[in-house]
């Protein structure tokens, strides 16, 4: 192998080592993301329980208290 050859990989392995880094670097911050949407996703749904469990619990309430009625567009 001769010197220019040597050189030239030589580049191009930095050049492959350096995309590496930023390919790591990227898909670190992807997982991040991910993992902060996955929290706010979990709490979401817990909420979203618990709102349609209260809502559940006044529609139950209010069919006892008011029955047959019509529709707000009639």
């Amino acid at each position: 192998m001769t010197e220019d050859e040597l050189k030239a990989m030589t580049e191009r392995l930095d050049k492959l080592e350096i995309k590496l880094s930023y390919m790591e670097d990227f898909i670190q911050q992807l997982q991040d993301v991910v993992t902060t949407h996955t929290q706010t996703i979990e709490v979401l749904r817990k909420e979203n329980k618990i709102l349609s469990g209260k809502i559940r619990d006044m529609s139950d309430q209010l069919q006892g208290e008011i029955p047959n009625r019509k529709p707000p567009h009639y």
